[in-house]
């Protein structure tokens, strides 16, 4: 069993790889700091399962998603969060992980999930599959942040978290124009006309992002 984990602290890779480590079907495990270096590392390596932070600094971690979907149809992919299942737990799997999993999880959860992937499953946890379950019987009445893409989702987290277009378009590598044009989809698809709105409806939703640590 091969495993890269993606995360952009080197703590949180230092700690999961020492977990990694414990269990004798795991023969080796990489690290990656963000998108691209993971990348390079699949590219270069085979590997059967990705850990992989769905918060990575500059590149957001469903974006990182789709790029390894589309290089690497059937690999194993764990998104791995801070932030509860209610904020993305249903977007992961429907962009194409394979299991999403708090960080908070245990270890022998972690093992069960990377074991069930590695064989070409899909690992769902009991809030995941309710929140499935709900999305299913709720699919003629979407709420209006479930018709966001992936992008104006992120845009939309970024927002909740007190940043400024001009931060939001640093940050993505994206030009202010543009995160304004995402800022305006986003109002119009939830209904909102302001920032005032929009955070009130982010903190409704539960969707405001717990901080990752520093």
């Amino acid at each position: 069993m091969r495993i890269l984990v993606v995360d952009d602290h080197m703590i949180i890779r230092r700690g999961l790889t020492q977990i990694l480590a414990e269990h004798p079907r795991i023969e080796h495990i990489a690290e990656a700091a963000d998108g691209p270096a993971a990348l390079q590392a699949l590219r270069s390596a085979n590997f059967n399962v990705v850990l992989l932070d769905i918060a990575l600094g500059e590149r957001d971690g469903l974006d990182v998603l789709k790029s390894m979907r589309s290089e690497f149809p059937s690999l194993g992919v764990i998104m791995l969060s801070v932030y509860p299942e209610t904020q993305f737990g249903v977007r992961s799997i429907k962009s194409g992980a394979n299991a999403y999993l708090n960080k908070g999880s245990s270890p022998d959860v972690l093992f069960e999930a990377i074991f069930k992937v590695a064989s070409g499953g899909i690992y769902i946890t009991p809030a995941v599959a309710e929140l499935l379950a709900k999305n299913v019987r709720q699919d003629t009445t979407q709420m209006p942040h479930e018709a966001l893409s992936n992008r104006e989702f992120q845009v939309l987290q970024l927002l909740a978290r007190g940043k400024t277009v001009s931060e939001i378009a640093l940050q993505l590598s994206l030009s202010v124009n543009t995160i304004s044009t995402y800022r305006s989809r986003v109002c119009e698809k939830l209904g909102v006309h302001s920032l005032v709105e929009l955070l009130t409806y982010a903190s409704r939703h539960q969707l405001v992002p717990l901080q990752e640590p520093a």
